[in-house]
């Protein structure tokens, strides 16, 4: 490698040609190696910072044994969970995560995915297709009930956005607590079954952890309301992808909008396709217009910390596998 010694190396791990903009405001600051998943070894040899922009890779796992300068790595997106691995967990390398950047437009999706499912919007559109008009009486959001299950910064927004239309919403975290401000009361996610019998609106937004994976099963769905949505915008995994099929064709579980799965893309002959009551959409629910742009903001805000000695922002408890706050009330997950 050819970069000044003097001057800290910055390797971006990218998917294919696509770079993150903004980065030559650290021109003069930082050395830039860009590198695809095949060249990560190469290029986080000596490199003291790591970009993820490639969100998704698991690569630095199998380059780990190169990255021996390595001090900081920043993933792109909210969820850590396809970084971690032992080696790094135990590590003295700070990970920082993009909190914040999703917060408002997922919390719009779902807002909308609760709407969609309400007003029957998805029946609408398959009856203007066949040119058929079918009146029908929808029901109202207002008054019904939410829990979110994540109550970090997504599942706060979630909270705000669907309180403002008159939705009661409880959070599952963590630990039980009352007197918060976002939510009417949180639960434990790991009593997450006991709490289900006058939900309305199951809402996943929370990381996926040892503990949350499987979180749905088929003795959480057994308890929900039969006439209940599920919504799903954290992690596939969070789920149990086959019990929410089961439940969905024999009637116990209304509907589900998923935006999330186990294996992504979805693959064509997954039943989840032509289950009755299934919204799937892309793993899309945080991108809207402009969002790259914001996270390679965030970035080098982030970056200029780093360069200045200061603390970072959004520092991931690698053991919890989420941004932990140190407020109590304000977990994240």
């Amino acid at each position: 490698m050819s970069d000044d010694l003097a001057t800290p190396v910055l390797a971006v791990l990218c998917d294919g040609d696509e770079r993150p903009g903004h980065l030559d405001s650290l021109a003069g600051r930082v050395s830039v190696r860009y590198t695809d998943a095949a060249g990560l070894g190469d290029a986080v040899e000596g490199a003291q910072a790591l970009l993820l922009w490639d969100f998704f890779s698991g690569a630095l796992s199998e380059a780990w044994p190169r990255a021996t300068e390595l001090s900081w790595v920043h993933v792109a997106a909210a969820g850590v969970d396809t970084l971690l691995f032992p080696a790094l967990i135990d590590s003295p390398v700070v990970v920082t995560n993009a909190r914040g950047v999703f917060d408002r437009p997922i919390a719009e999706f779902v807002l909308a995915s609760i709407l969609a499912h309400a007003k029957d919007m998805h029946a609408s559109w398959d009856f203007q297709r066949a040119r058929q008009w079918r009146h029908r009486e929808t029901r109202s959001v207002a008054g019904t009930t939410a829990l979110v299950v994540g109550t970090g910064g997504i599942g706060r927004e979630t909270a705000r956005v669907l309180r403002a239309v008159g939705i009661t919403v409880r959070g599952a975290g963590r630990t039980a607590r009352d007197g918060d401000g976002e939510f009417d009361q949180i639960v434990a996610s790991c009593e997450l079954a006991s709490h289900l019998s006058d939900v309305d609106h199951l809402v996943l937004a929370a990381p996926l952890t040892d503990q949350t994976r499987g979180l749905v099963g088929t003795s959480v769905l057994a308890v929900m309301k039969p006439t209940a949505h599920l919504v799903n915008v954290g992690r596939g995994p969070l789920i149990v992808e086959g019990a929410v099929v089961e439940a969905l064709r024999a009637g116990r579980l209304a509907a589900a909008s998923l935006d999330v799965f186990t294996t992504e893309p979805l693959p064509a002959e997954h039943p989840i396709w032509s289950t009755p009551g299934v919204t799937v959409s892309a793993h899309m629910s945080g991108d809207v217009v402009g969002w790259r742009d914001t996270l390679a903001r965030q970035f080098v805000a982030n970056a200029e910390h780093w360069l200045n000695g200061e603390p970072l922002d959004n520092v991931i408890d690698k053991r919890l596998g989420f941004a932990a706050s140190a407020s109590p009330q304000k977990e994240t997950a």
